[in-house]
Parts: structure tokens; C-alpha cells; sequence
């Protein structure tokens, strides 16, 4: 069978990503794609939370054990190794395989001669999904150690398509169906040790495991708690100074807030994580780039959403109306909405109810009146 060209790959894994797919469902429908023009054995594909670049949630095929997946998480956060993602989106590469990295010695990467060379691995090939609207995800792809390593070709293609894969994992950082905020748990506390051993959790947090499990595990925790808290011990160890949180969504639905500390005794220490549910605050900008609105066109919907006419917008950010009106059509058609009313359920109603309010993006509090009654023009 000929390899697909290219642009036939991008066009397909940029169909599934506007195909209203789940994560996983697109992971799995897209590597598939990818296959096709790039052989592979094992794949990774995880999503993360673009303004810590923590992972939140992934989906594996024929990948490394869970035991070797902390090990992984461990070596990205704070030992050296070659083709670290954070090494790569500082670099700004999208895409790079180990055996370009070590001249051909995989022996000379920590992570394959610990993880992938006792479970039969060869190369790696690891891309950075990125996009205009920032890192939603990151792959990595594995041979058998007999296959041949991966080509400067595959390399060059995997970076072409890492905009298109990050359109899919923008796009399923919004589920199809949203439960809202409504009954959720109340904020919960973990404390959990160096191992990621759970020692105390209060009720409220034991309720948001239960609905993380649900998204798949590394190993004992769910990704995202994880994920917290080796950043908090990152931060502890002046290893890292991004901030320890990050925004996931349960199997419900549902919006989780992760926070992650160390809290000392003497010479002790323990890592604290929070789970709260997301208040509108932590998810505006987290839905407004997942929708590429740019700083202009997210201003402009704030002040939609407040029940502004056009004029009265054009004053505010002494625009003209034309220019109002150009925005407005920009993003009507990324919203895929017709009229002011559907952008603003769109963007704020559908997924920011909290107890059975609709809650205002800005402050967290109930909306007024007019969120819900816009004027269409």
C-alpha cells in the first residue's frame, strides 16, 4: 500500500479533530492516521493543560508499563536526558527523535537505558503539539529495538503535523456533553508521599478520585495529581518556578482545579494537593484559546457577554463599529455561533454552572440578567 502524502494525513487528523471526539476516540482514530505514513509500535498521546504544560489526562497503546511511566515523569521533571519537552518547546521544535539526539547511541539517553531497553524498545520519536493558541498535548512514539530508527523524514512530517494534532486536543479540552459544576464535590485535600502514596484524604477529595480514575492512570493516582505534584516538588527543589496547577475534566464533565504544595516539619516533608471544583475564573482563558480567539476578540466577547451594543463595545475599546462588527464576524465563525445569545451560552452558559447558577466569568459571581437575554446585533 503507497504512503499517503502529507497533506492527506493533515487534512484527515484535522478532520477528526473538528469530528467531535473524545480524547481518547481521537488519539486513537488519529495515530492511526499517522501509521499509515510513520510505522510505530507503541504511542502515547497526552493532553496538557496549556498554561503549565502539566499533563492532565492521556491515552496509550502498546506503551511502557505504568511503574515505567513514573519513572518517566520523574526524569522529565528533574533529571537530564536528551529530547526533554520542556527542552523542545523552549527550543521551539515540534518534533525530534532520540536517535538523532545521540548520534545513533540510545545508550547515552537515562530514560532508554532504565525504561525503554529493558521492555524491548528501540527509537523514540517525540512531538511537541503546538499551535497559535499555545501547547495542548504531546506525543511520543516507540519502535521495537530490532525495527529501523526513525528517519530525518518522519521527524520533518511529525513536525508539520503537530498544529493539526493540537487542533484535536484543543478541541476535546471542550466535552461534547457538559453536566456543568451542579452537585459537585466540595474542595478536598490529599496528602500524599515521595512515592505518590496516598497517607490522608478527606471525603471531598476521595469523591474527585473517583471521577479522575475514570480518565485512566499512570498508576495508583490519576494523571493530573500526579503530574501537580512532582511539580510542587519541582518548585520546592528550585528546580522549576511554573506554577503547580492544573485544569482537567472528570468522566462527567466536570472541571477540576489541581494545586499542588510541599509543606515541611523540620526535616520532614509531604506534598499536599487540592481538588476543587474550576470556577469560571480558572477557565476562561483555558475555553477561549481552546476556541484561537485571539487577546482583541476575547475582549470583545467579555463585553458581549456584559450585554453591550455594538456601538457601546466600539467606545469601551475605542474601536470603530465597523471594526466591532469585523471581530464579531471573526468570532462568530471560530465559535461556529450565528448570533450573540449562541456565543455567549456557547462560551460561558454551557459551561460554567456552578450549583445550578450561571455564574459570571469575571468575578465568579451570578450573571446579571443580560448574559442570557443579548441583543443579536
Amino acid at each position: 500500500m503507497a504512503t499517503p502524502a502529507p497533506h492527506v494525513i493533515r487534512s484527515e487528523i484535522v478532520r477528526l479533530a473538528h469530528a467531535g471526539l473524545d480524547l481518547h476516540e481521537f488519539a486513537r482514530d488519529a495515530t492511526r492516521v499517522l501509521r499509515r505514513a510513520v510505522p510505530f509500535d507503541g504511542v502515547a498521546v497526552v493532553a496538557v493543560d496549556p498554561a503549565t504544560a502539566l499533563p492532565v489526562d492521556k491515552w496509550k497503546d502498546n506503551f511502557l508499563s505504568d511503574r515505567a511511566g513514573w519513572r518517566l515523569a520523574e526524569i522529565e521533571l528533574h533529571e537530564s536526558d536528551v529530547n526533554k519537552f520542556s527542552q523542545l518547546a523552549a527550543a521551539g521544535r515540534r518534533a525530534a527523535s532520540m536517535s538523532e539526539a545521540t548520534g545513533g547511541n540510545l545508550d547515552r539517553s537515562r530514560r532508554y537505558r532504565e525504561l525503554m531497553r529493558p521492555e524491548g524498545y528501540g527509537d523514540e520519536l517525540r512531538v511537541v503539539c503546538a499551535g497559535d493558541s499555545g501547547t495542548w498535548g504531546q506525543i511520543v512514539m516507540h519502535r521495537e529495538r530490532c525495527a529501523p530508527n526513525f528517519t530525518v523524514r518522519d521527524v520533518k512530517l511529525l513536525a508539520s503535523l503537530s498544529g493539526a494534532f493540537a487542533q484535536g486536543l484543543q478541541r476535546v479540552s471542550l466535552p461534547r456533553e457538559l453536566t456543568g459544576n451542579a452537585g459537585v464535590p466540595d474542595p478536598g485535600l490529599l496528602l500524599i508521599d515521595d512515592e505518590d502514596g496516598i497517607e490522608l484524604a478527606d471525603e471531598a477529595a476521595a469523591a474527585w478520585l473517583d471521577e479522575l480514575r475514570d480518565n485512566g492512570r499512570w498508576g495508583r493516582l490519576p494523571l493530573v495529581v500526579t503530574a501537580v505534584a512532582e511539580r510542587a516538588r519541582a518548585i520546592a527543589s528550585g528546580h522549576s518556578d511554573v506554577a503547580a496547577t492544573a485544569r482537567a475534566r472528570t468522566a462527567s464533565g466536570r472541571w477540576v482545579l489541581a494545586r499542588g504544595s510541599v509543606l515541611r516539619n523540620g526535616t520532614g516533608s509531604r506534598t499536599a494537593v487540592t481538588l476543587a471544583s474550576a470556577r469560571t475564573p480558572e477557565l476562561a482563558e483555558l475555553i477561549a484559546a481552546a476556541y484561537c480567539l485571539t487577546a482583541r476578540e476575547r475582549r470583545v466577547t467579555e463585553l458581549v457577554a456584559q450585554g453591550l451594543p455594538t456601538g457601546a463595545i466600539a467606545t469601551r475599546l475605542h474601536l470603530s463599529t465597523y471594526t466591532v462588527q469585523d471581530h464579531l464576524k471573526a468570532i462568530f465563525e471560530k465559535v461556529d455561533v450565528s448570533t450573540r445569545g449562541e456565543l455567549v451560552a456557547r462560551l460561558f452558559l454551557d459551561h460554567y454552572q456552578v450549583d445550578g447558577r450561571l455564574s459570571d466569568p469575571r468575578q465568579g459571581e451570578p450573571l446579571p440578567a443580560a448574559w442570557g437575554n443579548c441583543p443579536d446585533r
